[in-house]
């Protein structure tokens, strides 16, 4: 067998594990996979740097598949290299509980770098790894020892480059000059409504040359030579990062769907299905055959990749005989550990320090831990003198100071999001970025995304309700809060105080299993008198009691800048005899993880309660039960002084009181 006939039956190999697999879950996208396999090919067996016995090795190449509907060219192509993504799993293919769901899962299948489906997310997530890939190299790499040098790959399709996030990722990149990230476009012109000419005619290439990429074309993505040469010209354009415009027909070998909308999202058909494997060429009549030739020829990749990856482990220990400090450090940083002693270095707040907007309090605390952290990095979206996220003294991440820990992301608070998410896939960076609480809204796919893949994250949001006063309904969040708890796996914190703050900041760098969102006042809070109330180390438990009676009668629940409201009702209470408890909620996700025990003495059953805050009501009334009360916002903000609106709005000591004395008649 000839070379180049080898190479086109490992090819055909790929298309026809994706028509089969499609096929028998009667369930998928077999067109783009058809048409995208000899790209496939060339990466996984000629270009990337990857080693499928270890899919973790800290300088492997990262491969991100966008157009995550096509997920079967990503698993024929691990599962043909080596990966631990054995046939049987190809053959389960959109199956309960298979390595092979229909779009990638990271974390669920070797080999498998970002989850991806919701489209625009896997453009964003390469420009993040690349980010994070250059952050480390300027940090480690010393002349003559390099042990951070790899590529960032992607491929993306019309959708994704129809969605608005990749302009916000593809300018984010093409302004920090990332020559290490290499995209392909698959232009085969169709969507699921039809031909892109439908809804769509840009000059995608005037487009990302605005960006400030390398662009380059590939007129028949079968040409595999001529993807050789594109990709070695993107390698070169060390300042850029490079898009690779590939001409492909989705469906290609599907005599009666290729280049049709049809070919998309469902199966060929089993006529069909043989059709098209007939005019491949391929002779073999049982589903997810896999001819020993191709199999033997793609799984020399696996030798290259240890080849590979041994070459690097002797670069490493090299590197450490001659920098032993900065091998240490590389191993703690990418093994995700935090440095010892860093809770040292979280700031305690008094009288003179502590009565200020709990955004401020973050402020300090951020500037406090990050000389102790140094690979948490990060910024906000034009909001910076907002937020508090600068850190002091530390140059900003930019293409001529890359070991700058500032990230200035422009007004791109997806981008932001979901290269923070890049970033932390890639490991040895902390990620936060900081917004107002209410534009969320703008990057809550992108948490959302955070939070299904366990990834750390940390979100400032500042600007946390009506209390921003005079901007208005357009700036004061209302639902968002609610909206963020119902999110799995996602921590919400807001902080009653600078003490509490602390705490929150505390527990967002020890969670390594998900997101955390930081909730944070623009109005100046009072410093609450600890020597009277519970200590703030209770935030870690999600809830905690705040104030205390022997035997409460009614208990009053309250996050944030509503604790206080909390605090004066029950006194008000107290005073008219009504033994009051006062619970300070800064998380329900963290309290619902507690056991019931705990969850019991904080909040007794059988006891009514009141649960207050600047917000929709939603989220509490799983707290308050059924005898219970929460007073709340149902409806937009208005433009005022934040005091008038605490009043208008009826978030006030006096509103609690009255709603506890009518549960108590």
């Amino acid at each position: 067998m000839s070379i180049a006939d080898l190479e086109l039956l490992a090819i055909n190999t790929v298309r026809t594990l994706a028509m089969d697999a499609v096929q028998a879950a009667e369930s998928g996208h077999p067109g783009t996979p058809m048409a995208l396999a000899p790209l496939a090919y060339s990466l996984f067996h000629r270009h990337m740097r990857h080693n499928p016995a270890d899919p973790a090795w800290p300088d492997r190449d990262r491969f991100v598949l966008s157009a995550g509907h096509a997920s079967m060219l990503l698993y024929a192509s691990l599962h043909l290299s080596g990966y631990d993504v054995p046939l049987d799993e190809i053959r389960r293919f959109r199956q309960w509980g298979s390595k092979t769901p229909g779009h990638p899962e990271v974390g669920h299948t070797p080999g498998v770098e970002t989850t991806t489906g919701p489209l625009g997310q896997g453009i964003a997530n390469a420009v993040g790894m690349a980010v994070a890939e250059r952050s480390l190299a300027a940090t480690f790499n010393r002349d003559g020892h390099s042990i951070v040098d790899h590529i960032t790959w992607f491929i993306a399709g019309d959708g994704d480059l129809m969605e608005g996030l990749s302009h916000e990722a593809a300018s984010f990149a093409g302004h920090h000059k990332l020559g290490k990230l290499i995209g392909f476009f698959d232009d085969n012109r169709i969507t699921i409504d039809g031909s892109t000419d439908l809804s769509c005619t840009d000059d995608v290439s005037a487009r990302f040359s605005a960006y400030g990429w390398h662009v380059a074309m590939v007129a028949d993505i079968n040409d595999l030579s001529a993807l050789d040469t594109a990709i070695a010209e993107a390698r070169g354009a060390v300042t850029r990062p490079s898009l690779i415009i590939v001409r492909s027909h989705i469906g290609f070998g599907s005599p009666n769907r290729v280049d049709t909308a049809k070919a998309h999202g469902e199966p060929l058909g089993k006529d069909e299905l043989a059709l098209a494997k007939k005019t491949l060429g391929w002779t073999w009549t049982d589903p997810f055959h896999v001819p020993d030739d191709a199999l033997t020829h793609w799984r020399t990749a696996r030798d290259r990749g240890e080849a590979t990856q041994d070459a690097w482990r002797r670069q490493l220990i090299a590197y450490a005989r001659a920098f032993p400090t900065e091998a240490k450090e590389f191993g703690r940083r990418m093994h995700g550990d935090l440095p010892s002693g860093w809770e040292s270095a979280i700031p305690s707040f008094d009288q003179k320090n502590g009565n200020v907007a709990t955004r401020a309090a973050s402020g300090v605390v951020l500037n406090a831990v990050a000389p102790q952290i140094p690979e948490l990095m990060g910024g906000s979206a034009d909001l910076s003198g907002s937020n508090l996220t600068t850190v002091k003294g530390v140059p900003a991440f930019t293409p001529d100071t890359p070991t700058g820990r500032n990230f200035f992301f422009g007004i791109r608070e997806h981008a932001m999001g979901a290269v923070m998410n890049g970033m932390s896939l890639h490991g040895g960076v902390i990620p936060y970025g900081g917004t107002f609480l209410v534009f969320a809204d703008y990057m809550r796919p992108a948490i959302r995304l955070a939070a299904l893949m366990g990834r750390q994250a940390i979100y400032v949001f500042t600007h946390d309700s009506i209390g921003l006063g005079e901007d208005g309904p357009t700036h004061q969040p209302i639902e968002h809060l609610s909206a963020l708890r119902c999110i799995p796996n996602l921590i919400v914190l807001r902080p009653a105080d600078a003490a509490e703050t602390a705490e929150a900041w505390r527990v967002a760098l020890k969670n390594r299993t998900g997101p955390t969102a930081l909730v944070l006042t623009r109005q100046k809070l009072a410093l609450l008198d600890r020597t009277a109330l519970a200590p703030a180390s209770g935030v870690a438990r999600g809830a905690y009691t705040l104030l205390d009676s022997a035997t409460p009668a009614v208990v009053l629940l309250a996050s944030g800048s509503e604790v206080q409201v909390a605090l004066d009702a029950a006194s008000a209470l107290s005073a008219e005899g009504v033994p009051t408890r006062v619970v300070s909620v800064p998380s329900h996700e963290l309290f619902a993880r507690q056991d019931a025990e705990y969850r019991a003495t904080v909040l007794p059953p059988g006891v009514p309660r009141v649960a207050v805050e600047a917000a929709h009501p939603m989220s509490w009334h799983a707290l308050v039960g059924d005898r219970g009360a929460v007073i709340g916002i149902d409806r937009f903000g208005a433009s005022a002084p934040y005091e008038k609106l605490y009043e208008e709005y009826g978030i006030t000591a006096g509103a609690v009181a009255a709603a506890a004395r009518g549960l108590l008649l």
